[in-house]
């Protein structure tokens, strides 16, 4: 008689994705700090808890990648995840490290554009997820929530432009000093 011989394989496509069992104060409390969501009165907030999807993910699962149509916030509850973009020569480049409270993926719940970078699990991890579908669907009942949350995601934009904009000049300013120490001059 041959012994059978089996063995388990984590596979993305046969998980159980997204369920609803999140613990309500953890859940809470992130939500609360987070721009979209954190000037919300309560019960437009519980509006938003009821839409909230929950998923686990291993280390070094793909959460979605570079190019992947973009269709939601995601926030971590445990765990850790790296932000990475290719670029056209093929280079990895990291851009974030995110752990437990913080967010990624939200310029998904603007546009309809694909995903301008790679998210990966560092540790396993879980996440919560706000699908743009589902966040739509409360807007068009209740548009006062519509503006709270676009409201955010402006704050959201606006501050990582602000920095951008700080980092650029920056970046500036370390190509001129070093091209002041190679060439002897003051331009």
């Amino acid at each position: 008689m041959e012994q059978e011989t089996s063995f388990s394989v984590h596979s993305s496509f046969w998980s159980n994705f997204f369920k609803k069992k999140i613990e309500l104060p953890l859940l809470h409390s992130i939500l609360k700090e987070i721009p979209p969501f954190n000037e919300l009165r309560k019960h437009d907030f519980e509006e938003i808890l009821r839409i909230v999807h929950e998923r686990n993910y291993i280390a070094g699962e793909y959460i979605f990648l570079q190019g992947d149509p973009g269709i939601g916030l995601y926030f971590l509850l445990e765990g850790e995840v790296s932000i990475y973009r290719e670029s056209l020569s093929k280079l990895k480049v990291k851009l974030a490290n995110f752990s437990m409270g913080d967010f990624f993926g939200e310029l998904a719940l603007i546009d309809r554009g694909n995903r301008s970078a790679s998210a990966i699990a560092d540790t396993d991890c879980k996440i919560g997820i706000i699908f743009k579908p589902d966040l739509e669907e409360i807007i068009k009942k209740k548009p006062k929530i519509g503006v709270a949350v676009l409201t955010g995601l402006s704050k959201i934009i606006v501050t990582r432009l602000r920095n951008l904009n700080e980092e650029y000049i920056s970046f500036q300013e370390e190509k001129i000093k070093k091209k002041e120490e190679i060439h002897g001059t003051s331009i």
